[in-house]
């Protein structure tokens, strides 16, 4: 795929969207965090569901460390491996009051070193709440690379490179949003609605489907 092609690519993308949001519900940069470490291996909508009942109770570091594991677990039972997710969120927050005078860091090195933050959720954060430009490479976007052309890579970390690299410039700063979306509802993984594309004719898949 050519730099022309990937361009008129983002160019529609921004047309039909021009202000892309994450679809976690969240306020400040702290509810963001918190709601990108419950949604590993969980659905937005079943981690918006936790949150609503959560942040209104506690929606900073000293609150929900105050809640406990036991306590937190109450609120994020219905989201899956809620356990292990309980304690990282605790452990995170006590190291956001003890280390970051109850902030949110704004660099990688330290998100990466907050309990259940890995290279992704530190990327949506950076991006999301801090307007940086960071690409958090997930299953769809990942997808969506690869089978467009966009960028292609064998692995996450590879992916996240060629976008960088790629994706023109005027348009990093949402492209994570895009492509998020553009595979949770477009370019989806079993049956891709190639006909209802606005990128189809741009793509480099060989097995495009109608929307029959």
């Amino acid at each position: 795929m050519n730099a022309a092609k990937r361009q008129e690519i983002f160019r529609r993308l921004h047309e039909d969207n021009p202000d892309p949001k994450t679809e976690l519900a969240y306020t400040t940069p702290f509810e963001l965090l918190i709601a990108v470490i419950l949604s590993a291996q969980a659905t937005d909508v079943s981690v918006n569901k936790a949150t609503a009942r959560l942040y209104p109770v506690a929606n900073t570091p000293q609150a929900i460390y105050d809640l406990g594991v036991e306590g937190l677990s109450e609120y994020i039972k219905t989201i899956g491996l809620y356990n292990t997710k309980a304690k990282n969120v605790i452990e995170t927050c006590r190291m956001l009051v003890e280390l970051h005078n109850s902030e949110v860091p704004q660099t990688r090195e330290a998100l990466e070193a907050l309990p259940g933050v890995g290279r992704k959720t530190a990327n949506v954060v950076l991006n999301t709440a801090f307007r940086q430009v960071a690409m958090a490479v997930d299953t769809h976007i990942f997808r969506v690379s690869n089978r467009t052309g966009i960028a292609p890579g064998k692995n996450v970390v590879e992916v996240e490179k060629q976008l960088m690299k790629f994706v023109p410039k005027n348009y990093l700063l949402y492209a994570h949003h895009w492509l998020i979306l553009h595979g949770r509802y477009v370019c989806q993984a079993r049956k891709p609605r190639c006909g209802s594309c606005r990128i189809e004719d741009l793509c480099d898949y060989k097995n495009k489907t109608s929307d029959d």
